[in-house]
């Protein structure tokens, strides 16, 4: 294990070649870190940015023990990267950040919710579903309409259905392909709220202003922050993110999606144990981004400031969107972020732009 803090010259490994890999690379090479990405495809936006890229499927054994031998410490970009590969990596001696942990919880949404409730931050009731009968039994417990879900994987909308009558459940369950499912009550909520959040090797924790977010599709579409809430809010998402935080013993910057149902009630919808879409806007609104936070709290250095000094609104730019690129880089207010993606297919997000509103 390396000493902490690691000094600039240190090489960071990252899992995942995409564009939360790319602007982790973009902020680590600020510090003065190497970084080497492990990714499959060849020509990765990570890969493009950094001073190495090993080319392997994330779970090849091989490139497993390249990237430790190259790399310091190691993170990953994205929770679906296999559980395994990350305890491969800590038990080969490599100094992994987050670790297996979060990783293994964020990946099973039951597990996930059951972790969440277990150190109170609550989340919607819900149901396991493995068979028809327990999608009905479900069904007749929490009520219509209700969410199924794959158990794992699944993101932006994907691996998931509404179900408005119970003579729906039958399609509803094979749409997903007889995997293991989740129900989930529906939450009729004021708003979507999400915070970032970082935790160091010693438990120090600093918390990011909230943001309200608005989907499309399942997609997101927008986030603008800080968001406009009253007192008590920011002080309750602050306390169940560092009880999350602790709970897993947690390094690096994590992302909580929320919802605000009123009355100072904030349910956990879910969980990324890794920098998230929601905090794009940190980049221009805050002198520390989510970026450079995460390289700071895996890094063993001090974790950087919080407080936003400009309200942005965040727009993720989907599939040929991308092309409005020269007009958007003209615009005085607005600073435009390309993820290097060489394909722009139809929702596939291809960068963001963040629009300054004001100071704070």
């Amino acid at each position: 294990m390396p000493d902490l803090p690691l000094p600039p010259g240190s090489t960071l490994g990252v899992i995942g070649g995409g564009q939360l890999g790319r602007m982790l690379s973009q902020a680590a090479s600020r510090l003065g870190f190497d970084v080497v990405i492990l990714d499959p495809e060849a020509d990765s936006p990570a890969g493009r940015v950094s001073a190495h890229q090993i080319v392997a499927a994330y779970d090849d054994p091989h490139a497993l023990t390249a990237l430790g031998r190259a790399a310091d410490i190691v993170t990953f970009e994205f929770e679906n990267v296999p559980a395994e590969s990350i305890e491969r990596l800590a038990e080969a001696g490599a100094l992994v950040a987050p670790g297996p942990t979060a990783l293994r919880v964020s990946q099973d949404r039951v597990d996930e919710k059951t972790f969440l409730n277990a150190v109170g931050a609550p989340t919607v009731a819900f149901a396991v579903v493995d068979t028809l009968d327990d999608l009905i039994v479900g069904l007749a417990e929490l009520g219509l309409p209700a969410l199924l879900k794959t158990r794992r994987e699944g993101y932006d909308g994907k691996g998931q259905v509404w179900i408005h009558a119970v003579e729906d459940a039958p399609a509803a369950l094979e749409s997903l392909g007889g995997r293991p499912a989740i129900l989930e009550a529906r939450a009729t909520f004021v708003r979507e709220l999400s915070v970032i959040a970082a935790r160091d090797w010693d438990g120090h924790m600093a918390v990011y202003p909230l943001g309200e977010n608005r989907h499309e599709g399942g997609v997101l579409r927008t986030t603008l922050a800080p968001a406009a809430v009253d007192e008590k809010t920011p002080v309750r998402a602050r306390a169940i993110a560092e009880a999350i935080l602790d709970g897993l013993d947690y390094v690096g910057v994590l992302g909580v999606e929320l919802f605000d149902l009123g009355n100072d009630v904030l349910l956990v919808n879910e969980i990324a144990p890794r920098v998230h879409n929601t905090g794009h806007w940190t980049q221009d609104g805050c002198v520390c981004d989510q970026f450079e936070q995460h390289i700071r709290a895996v890094a063993g250095w001090p974790l950087g400031p919080t407080t936003a000094h400009a309200r942005i609104e965040m727009t993720n730019l989907l599939g040929d969107e991308v092309e409005q690129w020269r007009a958007l880089s003209a615009k005085a207010d607005e600073r435009l972020h390309l993820y290097g993606k060489a394909e722009a297919r139809p929702g596939r997000k291809m960068a963001h732009v963040n629009k300054v509103l004001g100071a704070v």
